[in-house]
């Protein structure tokens, strides 16, 4: 039996969805799983605009910095639109 699929609110939103993204990054540029820090909530993070991803590195920058991420890069899907940024003061 194939079942419909279930809507958007019970499954993870796709790239088309959600394009935009931050990639979390030690200094030297190496990727950094947020999924075994404390900050595991931050991972994977997903946004309807540039405006909304932008906020939202407003509001959680010093978190991912204690969690290990030094710089950030924004994307558009697989797109680098900037970055790396640092989060350091």
């Amino acid at each position: 039996m194939n079942l419909p699929e279930p809507p958007s609110a019970f499954r993870a939103p796709t790239p088309s969805e959600r394009p935009w993204s931050w990639r979390h990054e030690t200094a030297d540029g190496a990727e950094v799983d947020l999924s075994t820090t404390e900050a595991a909530d931050l991972a994977d993070e997903r946004f309807a605009s540039q405006s909304d991803a932008e906020s939202w590195i407003g509001e959680t920058w010093q978190d991912l910095l204690d969690a290990g991420v030094a710089q950030v890069t924004l994307l558009e899907v697989d797109r680098v639109v900037y970055g790396p940024m640092s989060l350091s003061a």
